[in-house]
């Protein structure tokens, strides 16, 4: 059983405190792991420390993939301890800019003065892919990565294991441009990605009244992560990249708000640091998340 575990939640800025205790308030890191132990790390936020720390030492191989290189998704990465392991093998995936490999783009990160240790200094044994890529696999994970809409080359990542398929989309503003939303799959950004996933996982940081004031921003809200998913014919849906200044109260309220007496055909859950779903086979449900529907005013 393929099996999604949230380490962290929030987008643009860590944000913890009693306010965002129960939703988490690190920011995006997502693992994906099959029976076997094979993990795949989904950009490598603030909460990628503590996922770093719980894998096995004798984890032999740990893949990370990264949506792009802000910071809220890639501050963490210098503190994942396999990279300190000699005898760890790390595959870092992540899309280039227009003048700048993947290198040279994660160089400006992990080197001072921003990071105290350099890149080629790093024990591990590195090994760096630049996405999109088409479909390639990872151990028993077959991934595929197309751009999607957010300001910088951003991509998500659609993963189908042994029991299913989830899609990776956290920073993804698919309503940008759109005279009507939602309109025509073809012209739809993300669509080929999620288009009927056991489980998506999908940028959801404002309400509408919001979403209005920001604009190309690159971030979704709620209503329209709703409808994307609707047109996709997604299975189960995970709100996520949750929005600093948004309270664990505040982000119920406004899930409530946008899915109060509507009728989806699929179930909705909100993502909170250490909840997991199964991904396929039966309907997921969530340890340590919540469900829309039971959310707290």
């Amino acid at each position: 059983m393929t099996v999604v575990r949230f380490w962290g939640t929030r987008g643009s800025l860590a944000s913890p405190g009693a306010d965002t205790a129960r939703y988490g308030g690190n920011t995006s890191c997502v693992e994906v792991r099959d029976e076997d132990g094979a993990v795949l790390v989904l950009d490598a936020g603030t909460g990628i420390r503590a996922l770093g720390t719980s894998l096995p030492a004798s984890t032999p191989r740990v893949d990370v993939l990264l949506t792009h290189l802000h910071m809220d998704h890639i501050q963490g990465l210098g503190f994942f301890a396999p990279l300190y392991r000699p005898d760890a093998e790390v595959h870092i995936w992540g899309p280039s800019s227009t003048t700048l490999d993947l290198r040279s783009r994660l160089v400006r990160y992990l080197s001072p003065p921003f990071f105290p240790v350099h890149l080629r200094d790093l024990n591990c044994r590195l090994h760096l892919h630049e996405v999109p890529h088409g479909e390639f696999e990872v151990g028993p994970f077959r991934v595929s990565s197309h751009l999607v809409c957010h300001p910088g080359p951003t991509v998500g990542f659609r993963i189908t294991g042994d029991t299913g398929t989830v899609t990776y989309l956290p920073d993804h503003e698919p309503a940008l441009g759109a005279r009507r939303y939602p309109d025509d799959p073809a012209w739809t950004s993300g669509f080929a990605l999620a288009e009927g996933a056991d489980l998506l996982i999908h940028d959801a940081q404002y309400d509408d009244d919001e979403y209005a004031d920001r604009v190309g921003w690159g971030h979704a809200s709620i209503s329209q992560t709703l409808a994307f998913a609707r047109l996709a014919r997604v299975k189960e849906l995970v709100l996520f990249h949750h929005d600093p200044a948004h309270s664990d109260e505040h982000i119920d309220r406004i899930v409530r708000g946008a899915t109060q007496g509507t009728s989806l055909p699929f179930a909705v859950h909100i993502a909170g640091e250490g909840a997991s779903y199964p991904v396929g086979g039966i309907r997921a449900r969530a340890r340590g998340g919540r469900r829309a529907s039971r959310a707290r005013s």
